[in-house]
């Protein structure tokens, strides 16, 4: 029994000739095969073009919906309304239409999620790094933000994102894949 065991655990089996069979399970590779398919989809460039690609359609929408926000609420058109908090301020009527546009952008941004990022696992990652770009960047532009008002509308456009982001990409992932009628 001991020496079927060592057998069993070390591999070595003498019984075709006295040369030592290896098994196959010993020799594949880990984790059911996917090894080598998880190398294939860490790509770092690819990685990289997305969040550049997000954080570029973010600012994009969230400019020409302030320009929409400047014809129909006659607010000025600064880039401080993007990069400071002192244009956020929930109760008031400007403050909203400022943070209606955030939070738009936000919904918009998930649409652009299911679009660029096709996953619904990488939503939260590209949701948060997004937001922390932007919250590096407004520091950088004004300082860091000091109002409720801008974390509260921020956090609730970042929670949005994720959950509408992941939502869209999940439908994509599962909608029927199309198949060549002949």
């Amino acid at each position: 029994m001991a020496s079927s065991q060592w057998r069993a655990e070390t591999g070595n089996d003498t019984r075709n000739n006295g040369s030592p069979i290896r098994r196959r399970a010993q020799s594949a590779p880990r984790m059911g095969g996917r090894s080598s398919s998880k190398k294939a989809s860490f790509n770092p460039r690819l990685i990289f073009a997305q969040i550049v690609s997000m954080q570029c359609f973010h600012y994009l929408l969230l400019g020409f919906i302030f320009q929409i926000n400047h014809v129909f609420f006659s607010t000025s058109v600064t880039i401080d309304r993007i990069f400071t908090a002192k244009y956020i301020k929930i109760w008031s009527s400007e403050g909203w239409a400022d943070s209606g546009a955030i939070l738009l952008s936000s919904l918009l941004g998930a649409a652009l999620l299911a679009i660029i990022v096709e996953k619904a696992k990488k939503c939260l990652d590209f949701s948060v790094t997004l937001f922390l770009i932007h919250l590096a960047t407004c520091t950088a532009y004004g300082g860091l933000p000091n109002t409720w008002d801008w974390w509260i509308v921020h956090i609730l456009g970042t929670i949005l994102m994720i959950l509408l982001g992941e939502y869209l990409c999940s439908l994509k992932e599962l909608s029927d894949i199309p198949l060549l009628t002949l």
